[in-house]
């Protein structure tokens, strides 16, 4: 077939062509949360909050160590399927509630 295609144009636009964010810009701006209008504090804390990066702080803070067990009791708590840890964590929980460490 030698018939020639039509001639397209393109639609893609580059995104370095999309105007800056500034302040003066955002004031102008209707903040919105799940459809409902919020006030501009709102929805700077919002978007400050959504801006943050890595994992949420948790109420407890777990220490990393390194300790050794016997194979047969690390054995039975991995054989119990994933969160083996935590069941251990919450094993050893429940013994500090009956016993006081030597």
């Amino acid at each position: 077939m030698n018939a020639k295609l039509p001639v397209t144009t393109s639609t893609w636009i580059d995104p370095d062509d999309a105007p800056e964010l500034t302040d003066e810009w955002l004031e102008k701006g209707t903040y919105r949360i799940d459809g409902k209008v919020v006030s501009p504090e709102e929805g700077k804390a919002a978007f400050r909050e959504a801006l943050r990066r890595g994992r949420p702080k948790a109420d407890t803070v777990k220490q990393s160590l390194t300790v050794r067990y016997d194979a047969d009791i690390v054995a039975a708590f991995r054989s119990s399927g994933p969160g083996w840890q935590s069941r251990m964590n919450a094993a050893l929980r429940e013994w500090l509630e009956t016993h006081t460490p030597a």
